[in-house]
């Protein structure tokens, strides 16, 4: 019989066995900085487009009446499919669907700061609502898997909210300086940025999530709540410029004319 032995480590350090490597948890302050860096990326660009709308508006040539689009496309998509987005992370890993999310938000970014029309902005608005709502609940899924300490946790999540809430001020300071110097679309742009980095912080630094047996998802809920809360999201919205008491959304119509 021969006894296990570990190999020396640093003081402070965990003892390994040989032919382990490091655990990537030994990053996880930099998986919060990155879990951090692509939730201020979906907060701020809940405000970042509201600076540009003017120009935007100047530049493709659509009315008044039809901005709020820009605004409700958005917080339409990603308020109403943020359960089934923290669902699909539980089915294919927080992971996948956090890098899925960076992706698909800075490519929906791209298309929007490519738009030549309206419709296309509006369209390309949704579209990043959509990959944010995949986005923002495996981030949190992450950050509760990344620090399991429960000092370290709270810790975390102080500075997690503390990013997280500082992007719509964020958003309306930066959307200023790149409307002002070098154009409304560079507000859809930036996103790439964020992005970029997400992706590369979150191959490099966060750790693969164990497997576990994937949850069946429930169709029938998946659609009920989700036109619920579709409904719910759009009467806020709607209720803005028709009033409470309106049952057509005729003057807030993104086809209508200008």
């Amino acid at each position: 019989m021969t006894a296990e032995h570990t190999v020396p480590t640093p003081t402070g350090a965990a003892p390994t066995t040989p032919g382990t490597t490091p655990a990537k948890s030994n990053h996880r302050w930099i998986a919060l900085a990155v879990i951090a860096l692509a939730q201020l990326m979906v907060v701020l660009d809940a405000t970042i487009v509201n600076i540009a709308l003017p120009s935007a508006q100047a530049d493709l040539g659509f009315g008044t009446d039809q901005r709020q689009w820009i605004v409700t496309a958005y917080s339409l998509a990603f308020g109403s499919l943020l359960l089934l987005g923290g669902r699909l992370g539980d089915l294919f890993g927080r992971k996948n669907t956090f890098i899925i999310g960076l992706v698909g938000f800075a490519v929906a970014s791209v298309l929007g700061g490519l738009a030549d029309s309206f419709g296309l902005l509006v369209a390309a608005r949704a579209l990043q609502g959509v990959f944010g709502a995949l986005l923002a609940p495996s981030a949190l899924g992450m950050l509760t898997t990344t620090f399991r300490d429960p000092k370290e946790r709270g810790r975390a999540f102080g500075i997690f909210g503390s990013i997280a809430g500082s992007g719509a001020a964020i958003g309306l300071l930066l959307g200023g300086v790149l409307t002002e110097y070098a154009s409304w679309r560079w507000c859809l742009y930036v996103n790439v940025v964020f992005a970029v980095l997400g992706v590369i912080g979150a191959l490099v630094f966060m750790e693969k999530p164990p497997k576990v047996d994937r949850p069946r998802i429930d169709v029938a809920g998946v659609i009920t709540i989700t036109a619920g809360l579709v409904g719910v999201v759009y009467g806020f919205s709607n209720a803005e410029t028709n009033g409470w008491d309106s049952p057509s959304p005729s003057r807030c119509s993104p086809v209508a004319s200008s």
